[in-house]
């Protein structure tokens, strides 16, 4: 009978350590650690797990650099609902991203006044592409947003569970896809 209460005991326990660990489970999206605007290394599942995220390749040279307007507004609109914007400055297109990180902070703040989260500048695009763009638009992550980053300002809608909902085109003002980003904002 003893053996039989310590097995059930232990059952009961690996049921909740298995139960746990589930709900740590990170998706695949935020399996990444990248380098903020300052240089400081972050976790994206620390930092935004069962967040809506937008990813946002940006440049500060580029025709669509006004687009950092919408971006905040955006941001400004929903963050308090789940929404966390990532800008991730690229230098892959005409060379549109040329400063440092340092530049790109100063010109960000004082331009656009912008208060959501920066990466440190990485590629988005060919041989030195980061891991993050590589799964973002790869054809085994979902097929349906998959291919390269053809210019400045694409964006990738992230649910709170880790899935690539949708992927925007630089045309696309982020006051366009207001809508898809409050229907996915995270239940609370």
């Amino acid at each position: 009978m003893t053996r039989l209460i310590a097995l059930s005991v232990l059952f009961a326990l690996f049921t909740v350590v298995a139960a746990d660990a589930a709900k740590k489970e990170v998706p695949a999206v935020l399996n990444f650690k990248m380098k903020n605007i300052d240089g400081k290394e972050i976790n994206l599942a620390e930092q935004y797990a069962g967040k809506t995220i937008l990813f946002v390749n940006v440049a500060s040279k580029c025709g669509y650099t006004k687009q950092y307007k919408g971006l905040q507004a955006l941001y400004e609109k929903y963050s308090d609902k789940g929404l966390v914007i990532i800008g991730v400055p690229a230098n892959n297109f005409g060379s549109q991203e040329p400063g440092s990180n340092d530049d790109i902070k100063e010109f960000c703040s004082s331009k656009f006044n912008v208060t959501f989260p920066m990466l440190a500048k990485v590629s988005v695009k060919g041989d030195d592409i980061c891991d993050l763009y590589k799964h973002l638009t790869g054809k085994d992550t979902n097929a349906k947003f998959a291919g390269d980053i053809k210019w400045n300002f694409e964006k990738f809608l992230i649910s709170p569970s880790g899935q690539v909902i949708g992927r925007y085109s630089s045309k696309i003002e982020p006051e366009d896809i207001g809508k898809d980003v409050e229907k996915n904002l995270p239940k609370q």
